[in-house]
């Protein structure tokens, strides 16, 4: 393994890394907000259901960042 792969591996277990894929997951959801508003003006019941499996996977996605921040002992006051 490279040294550069490497190092890009620590930093995604890394408080940083984790904060960013936070911050990256949370911005995902701008999109799905967008998706399910457009789904239901337009009626369209299958794209509703994508917007919901996929804000689904994100608040899912959002819960396990979380847990990893607390497993690295975060001392962040939001965190408890």
């Amino acid at each position: 393994m490279s040294k550069a792969m490497s190092k890009a591996k620590g930093f995604k277990k890394s408080k940083s890394g984790t904060y960013l894929s936070i911050a990256t997951t949370a911005f995902g959801a701008v999109s799905v907000v967008k998706q399910a508003k457009k789904a239901r003006l337009d009626n369209d019941t299958l794209r509703l259901i994508d917007a919901a499996v996929s804000a689904a996977a994100i608040v899912t996605g959002l819960a396990i960042l979380y847990r990893e921040l607390k497993r690295l002992g975060d001392d962040d006051v939001l965190l408890g």
